[in-house]
């Protein structure tokens, strides 16, 4: 779409494609948040949008991809990437931005259907995010942040070199929960090979990043 490049924007890695969706792709994805998101017992979100039935779940994935391109602006805009290996939509990236051509500062978040988790698919993607912030957008910081409990989360983070960036306190479900912010700078930031970024050019006047 020459008025809406953003659809053929892709960040590529060894294992994993990563891309706005198709409507096909989106209710595949739709599908992954159906089946399940995380174990019984457990909310990494401070929506609690995965306690809703399979099909409202489903419903609400389409409906917040649809939600992120309605209101998309080049000083406050969320890329929501459908994650695929080897074919198959497994969960969802976001990168995200407020007043970025100022800032130079994205917001990280993602999940990934439950039965794919495990496998260093997240830490992948979480790369890909990355690598688009730092050596597609020129980024000077990439923030994250994740409740004290959600361990496999801060496993990743602290994995890939973030720095702590101090505490807050959330509402989740009506308790006052701790969550652990953490911070990138470009400096820490290590590219690794095999990580590629195409179509990228005609996105950037969407992006604020020119």
């Amino acid at each position: 779409m020459r008025h809406w490049p953003l659809f053929d924007l892709r960040i590529t890695t060894p294992n994993l494609q990563l891309h706005m969706p198709s409507f096909k792709e989106l209710d595949e994805l739709a599908e992954r948040a159906a089946e399940g998101v995380h174990a019984e017992g457990f909310m990494p979100f401070v929506i609690p949008w995965t306690e809703a039935e399979p099909e409202e779940r489903a419903k609400a994935t389409v409906l917040y991809h649809f939600k992120s391109w309605g209101t998309w602006k080049p000083e406050d805009w969320t890329a929501n990437f459908v994650v695929v290996r080897d074919g198959q939509v497994v969960g969802t990236q976001e990168v995200a931005a407020v007043d970025f051509a100022v800032t130079r500062e994205v917001v990280t978040g993602s999940w990934l259907g439950h039965r794919f988790q495990g496998q260093g698919i997240g830490t992948e993607m979480r790369k890909a995010a990355l690598h688009l912030a730092f050596e597609g957008l020129g980024a000077r910081w990439a923030r994250t942040v994740a409740f004290e409990d959600n361990l496999p989360s801060l496993g990743v983070t602290r994995k890939l070199g973030y720095r702590e960036d101090g505490v807050q306190v959330d509402n989740r479900k009506g308790e006052a929960v701790p969550s652990r912010r953490f911070r990138m700078a470009r400096e820490d930031w290590k590219p690794e090979e095999g990580y590629t970024i195409t179509g990228l050019e005609p996105c950037l006047p969407h992006l604020g990043a020119r």
